[in-house]
């Protein structure tokens, strides 16, 4: 492939939320709607845990770069779309399509791990209370994050530096309201087969095992191993709001990413995408605080989050 060919296609084209003009007057208020409720509920969930000094425990510190990671998640896709209604453009060049697929995904990635460390926490503070002060100490804790952000943009490099490869030399128009990986593998005009092998291989391994180690910590470790039925409806009513959270968040992912490029159905993927990319950190707020005593008993933000239940 020759160089002009590489250089012929400069932006893309976004359609957004819908191809009906209609449609997306109707959705775009909505997706608004969406993002000043994750922005604002995970902003009050980071200030009732930075605030209160019985909140700084483990848990609520993976919590709180939970909510942040989920700030920023949102913050790489939903302005965007907004920006190009009322600027009234669909265009994206090929660098800022680049990066908003690498902040987009390192987020992806920290979710993921952050859910994953949580679900671990989780388990050693129900069955082995004496031992979780001692295990979870911060330095732990702080190792943990600090991996997590260094695994999640090595791995999103890696994967952005082989899409930078590729050539994009004819059609530009990507059926989709960000950058994602499947469209623009099927842009391209040279052989993908490697960037669609990382993502089957590497990708499955850095997200179906978190999922698979969380199950598997939450049902035969956790719950299971606390005797029914007082105490395992007490152990499931703890992890029951983190295993929303990752059925939502893990099925979407694997739905989208997890299969051949050829198979994919743009409208299917519309719909995945946006559960994982806007709603699951929208609900992230609403699915920590409810039933949360020690979080919603903080005093200086008690009104605020209490709000989040109505």
């Amino acid at each position: 492939m020759s160089n002009t060919n590489q250089l012929s296609v400069t932006e893309f084209l976004l359609l957004g939320f819908s191809r009906k003009p209609q449609q997306q007057q109707l959705l775009l208020p909505l997706f608004l709607i969406m993002y000043l409720a994750t922005v604002l509920g995970n902003l009050l969930i980071i200030l009732a845990i930075s605030t209160d000094s019985c909140l700084h425990t483990p848990m609520y510190f993976f919590l709180s770069n939970l909510s942040f990671v989920d700030v920023c998640f949102s913050s790489t896709t939903v302005p965007k779309v907004l920006a190009n209604h009322i600027l009234g453009s669909q265009a994206i060049s090929f660098s800022g399509c680049l990066t908003q697929m690498y902040f987009l995904f390192t987020f992806v990635d920290m979710d993921n791990f952050l859910l994953s460390v949580m679900a671990y926490v989780q388990y050693v503070a129900i069955c082995h209370p004496l031992h979780y002060t001692t295990k979870m100490t911060h330095q732990l804790c702080v190792l943990m994050v600090a991996g997590s952000w260094v695994t999640a943009n090595l791995n999103v490099l890696l994967h952005t530096l082989l899409m930078a490869q590729l050539s994009f030399c004819g059609h530009n128009i990507i059926p989709h309201f960000f950058c994602d990986v499947t469209p623009l593998l099927k842009l391209s005009c040279t052989d993908t087969q490697l960037n669609e092998l990382m993502s089957h291989t590497e990708g499955a391994v850095i997200m179906v095992i978190p999922f698979v180690c969380i199950f598997y910590i939450h049902i035969t470790r956790t719950v299971l191993r606390v005797s029914f039925p007082r105490g395992g409806w007490k152990a499931f009513s703890t992890c029951g709001p983190h295993l929303a959270v990752v059925c939502l968040f893990y099925c979407t992912i694997i739905t989208v990413y997890i299969h051949p490029s050829s198979s994919h159905s743009s409208e299917k993927d519309m719909i995945a995408t946006v559960l994982y990319t806007v709603e699951t950190p929208m609900l992230n707020p609403f699915i920590y605080n409810l039933g949360n005593r020690d979080l919603k008993g903080t005093r200086k933000s008690l009104d605020f989050l209490y709000l989040l239940d109505q």
